[in-house]
């Protein structure tokens, strides 16, 4: 039978993206330099509006996936010696651009965006428990955009971040102050994609509250 102590063990193994990665997962209102990781991905890749449905529908498999994962590693822990033996799921991210045509574009269209949603494999999570987890989740649940899942990976990077605030179409304020930053230490920025990391769900909180880690590579 477990114990309190057991328990109190147990939670303390459990591997929270905003305790173990603060820096990466947890940042200041104002722009930071940092040095961010090669990291795993479950990914979708998109084109269009973000508010439409097939940005939803991605929603719909990316977290049945992620957890079916964590569930899985759980039981992979079982009767192991391990660092974690379990995770808090990490939260969703989108690496965000504009195809050419809204680049030639003088205002901003949303139909425009290009970009892949995703949600981050833990580095401890073994390779070889992916794919079968995968596989296993295709045969018990019916998930449209299934088929289209990839495993990406991104290369370990420089890059300025800053948490932002509030609307996601007040953005623009947070990168202003990004770029001034590197104008500032004469550094540039590698391209016109940026990331998202999403702290807050903006289904359940209000628009002047949402918290997002704004981030672009630089050199």
């Amino acid at each position: 039978m477990r114990n309190n102590n057991y328990r109190e063990w147990s939670q303390l193994m459990k591997y929270s993206s905003r305790k173990q990665e603060k820096e990466l997962y947890s940042t200041s209102l104002k722009p930071q330099f940092v040095e961010v990781p090669e990291q795993k991905f479950f990914s979708l890749h998109g084109v269009g509006d973000p508010n439409g449905a097939e940005f939803k529908e991605k929603m719909e498999t990316l977290f049945p996936m992620a957890y079916a994962l964590k569930a899985a590693y759980k039981k992979y822990c079982e009767n192991k010696t391990v660092e974690f033996d379990d995770y808090v799921v990490f939260p969703l991210e989108g690496v965000w651009s504009l195809t050419e045509e809204g680049q030639a574009m003088d205002q901003l269209d949303k139909d425009e965006f290009e970009y892949d949603v995703m949600i981050r494999i833990p580095d401890f999570v073994p390779d070889d428990l992916i794919e079968p987890t995968i596989q296993a989740t295709k045969e018990k649940k019916h998930l449209k955009l299934l088929p289209q899942l990839e495993i990406k990976t991104y290369p370990a990077i420089s890059a300025i971040q800053i948490l932002h605030v509030g609307p996601y179409d007040d953005e623009p304020t947070s990168f202003t102050k990004m770029d001034q930053l590197l104008e500032e230490n004469s550094k540039q920025r590698v391209s016109k994609s940026h990331r998202e990391i999403y702290l807050s769900d903006a289904r359940r909180v209000d628009a002047d509250k949402l918290q997002t880690i704004l981030r672009y590579e630089i050199n």
